[in-house]
């Protein structure tokens, strides 16, 4: 069916949400505005959906969001009898409305829905599909993604992102629905009444926090009280679960930034609510200057994601996600050693562009590490298998690049709950020594190498770009290049045919899941990983060198961002 059509049969349709009514009166004729809303289908996959909110298939809006929805139920009810789904929303616009939408076509369908009453943390969501025995869980969420995109993430009933099976198993009940003619609905209210749907109660949330608290590594360390801390939730999710776990560890000294303190989808004072990007920092980087604080954390609106900056030489330094994943974990391994809660053969699992400077640290802790592909979905999968041989208590951190971080296996996704208190358990312990982050990030550079880790995006917005990244990925895996920057390829990682091969064309077999990934080993150390996002319409180039000076790894690293600039 032409775009045209498509948007003909929408626009003739008197819509429930008056926002879309008004949205495709306004595009008649505009032919550019009409293909890009329905020129596909927004892409189900596993880490859901998302996209930005508007009219059209290749939007966000209640009747997508009922699509997919039917699909889980269908879904859902050929696998299990008298199932149940776990549902949770952030702070963005519609958010709530999609949370509502969703769960009343869950009813319709007969299926039991928990749902949080009140905007609540992803990894909130990921303990509640395991604490309520729920087959599956949803959160209406788009991550750290600007305001004008939403999302939909589904839950597996281990409390982890929908594996890929999973994922093409619901998108081939997405594909049979007609968006208009085969969804089942019940009024919320009535639903609510009838108890088909159900709110989470206060004592599930506490029973989350409980399991978070449980995590802390140093329960008796002193003068937690004078830990200055600023913390920022980026008006997402995030204010009410963290404060509550530093003040239930004694980190009582919290300041609040306050226009970015309540629920705003808009993001008025952070228009790309991202933790990794520094203009989101700044309210919060104004009021530590304001009251000397120790610490800046912030944390994404959907709260799985922890950013942070620390006072060093009376200045505000911002840590990579990379740099506070090595000093976690460091501190757990050191912590948990001392406290000799060290599991036997301990077990830290990161994604395959976190930083490589993970291993000499987990050498010498005697900790073993396993890589799997990017996204956190992954390594809650390896806990999940971990506890179907009762071995999860080897699990005791699991990280990626982009600020997630996980200690515990009590959820099965990132959680900046969790993390936002080890950090200041962290910062506070060795405070109590006259040493903040940054002097234990050199010594820990200095004792293993300069580690130093770059991602660049570039951006390949519309049909237009969306076929010219895939043309570049194909390229490279057909004609893969002999050296990169001058350094020659020692290895490629092609994980979509999910071979390994070596520069003399032999090839082993990869174990992990196929994906449209492509990694280059090279000389040196080197290493580059090319992937297209499964979220934005973006090329991702994650670029990993070391060297044994910090100027060096700075150059070497700067080299590489200037040769994909100019390649692509």
């Amino acid at each position: 069916m032409y775009e045209n059509e498509k948007y003909l049969i929408w626009k003739n349709k008197k819509l429930a949400d008056p926002d879309l009514n008004k949205e495709l009166d306004s595009i008649l004729n505009k032919t550019e505005e009409i293909n890009d809303r329905f020129y596909k289908d927004l892409t189900f996959g596993t880490g859901g959906l998302r996209g930005v909110i508007g009219a059209g298939t290749n939007r966000i809006n209640i009747y997508t969001v009922a699509k997919v929805t039917q699909g889980i139920a269908n879904y859902i009810n050929k696998k299990f009898s008298k199932a149940k789904v776990a549902i949770a929303y952030d702070s963005r616009v519609k958010s709530e409305l999609f949370a509502k939408e969703t769960a009343r076509v869950l009813a319709a369908n007969k299926i039991k829905v928990f749902m949080y009453k009140e905007l609540m943390p992803t990894p909130a969501l990921s303990f509640a599909v395991r604490h309520l025995k729920c087959q599956a869980g949803v959160v209406i969420t788009a991550s750290h993604n600007p305001a004008e995109y939403n999302g939909y993430k589904v839950y597996g009933d281990d409390g982890c992102q929908m594996t890929t099976d999973a994922a093409n198993a619901v998108f081939d009940e997405i594909k049979k629905i007609d968006v208009f003619n085969d969804i089942k609905y019940i009024d919320f209210d009535m639903a609510v009444k009838e108890k088909s749907i159900e709110y989470i109660s206060e004592l599930d949330i506490k029973a989350y926090l409980d399991a978070v608290d449980e995590l802390s590594l140093n329960k008796n360390l002193k003068n937690k009280e004078k830990l200055n801390i600023v913390y920022t939730p980026l008006n997402g999710s995030g204010l009410k679960c963290v404060t509550k776990i530093l003040k239930m560890n004694g980190f009582s000294n919290i300041n609040i930034v306050s226009v970015q303190e309540r629920p705003n989808g808009n993001f008025p004072t952070c228009p790309y609510p991202n933790p990794e990007v520094k203009e989101a920092l700044q309210e919060g980087l104004k009021l530590c200057e304001k009251v000397n604080a120790d610490i800046l954390i912030a944390t994404d609106p959907d709260c799985d994601r922890v950013g942070i900056a620390v006072k060093h030489k009376n200045e505000y330094k911002i840590l990579s996600g990379n740099e506070v994943g090595i000093l976690l974990f460091n501190y757990i391994c050191k912590m948990r050693l001392k406290n000799k809660t060290m599991p036997t053969n301990p077990l830290c699992i990161k994604t395959i562009v976190t930083t490589n400077m993970i291993y000499p640290i987990a050498q010498k802790y005697g900790v073993e590490v396993v890589d799997v592909l990017t996204g956190f979905k992954f390594i809650g999968e390896q806990i999940t298998n971990l506890e179907k041989i009762e071995e999860e208590n080897r699990f005791i951190f699991g990280l990626e690049e982009s600020y997630g971080y996980l200690s515990g296996s009590h959820v099965r996704d990132k959680d900046a709950v969790n993390a936002s208190l080890l950090i200041c358990e962290m910062t506070s312990f060795y405070l109590d020594q006259n040493l903040t982050l940054v002097d234990i990030l050199n010594k820990l550079y200095q004792e293993f190498g300069y580690y130093k880790n770059v991602l660049k995006s570039f951006t390949f917005a519309g049909v237009a770009g969306f076929n010219k990244m895939h043309a570049i990925m194909t390229q490279l895996r057909e004609n893969p290049p002999s050296s990169i920057n001058g350094k020659k390829v020692a290895h490629i990682y092609d994980y979509l045919n999910r071979v390994k091969i070596s520069n003399n064309y032999q090839k082993e077999k990869i174990s992990l899941p196929a994906a449209d990934v492509l990694k280059f080993e090279l000389i040196d150390d080197i290493s580059i990983v090319v992937r297209p996002s499964g979220t934005e319409p973006k090329l991702k180039v994650y670029i990993s060198v070391v060297a044994n000076y910090k100027y060096r790894s700075d150059e070497l690293a700067l080299s590489y961002c200037k040769y994909f600039e100019n390649l692509f």
